[in-house]
């Protein structure tokens, strides 16, 4: 996959957390979801950007699972208007703009693969101005 950054890469290689290889997975699984979508090391972790823009960032601060966080870029915008339909009902609120997505295994990303390219897909456009 051409758009593979080699600062994500090297992210991942050296990566001291026990789902490393499913942080590989789910980066993956992202950047197919719309050849749009470009990566980069922001806050410490992967983020995809849209358009220029961050909208999707790993939290990789539990050794338990892995974290990814729907948003709407770096700077606070106004939510009021924004809505955002998840049919799965996977993602987990943590504001009017903001949500989260958890996986624990290989399990997990394969039983929920499809559901996570159809919320990327919805979410970059969604969220784009």
């Amino acid at each position: 996959m051409t758009r593979r950054t080699q600062a994500v890469t090297d992210f991942i290689e050296n990566l001291d957390h026990p789902l490393k290889h499913e942080v590989d997975m789910l980066r993956a699984i992202i950047l197919a979801a719309d050849e749009g979508i470009t990566e980069q090391i922001k806050w410490k972790a992967p983020s995809f950007c849209y358009q220029g823009q961050d909208r999707i960032t790993f939290n990789l601060h539990k050794n338990d699972r892995v974290l990814i966080v729907f948003h709407r870029g770096a700077k606070a915008k106004d939510s009021q208007g924004f809505r955002f339909e998840d049919s799965t009902g996977l993602l987990e609120w943590a504001s009017a703009d903001r949500a989260l997505l958890t996986f624990r295994d290989q399990a997990d990303i394969q039983d929920k693969q499809a559901a996570l390219t159809n919320i990327v897909s919805h979410w970059i456009h969604a969220t784009t101005e």
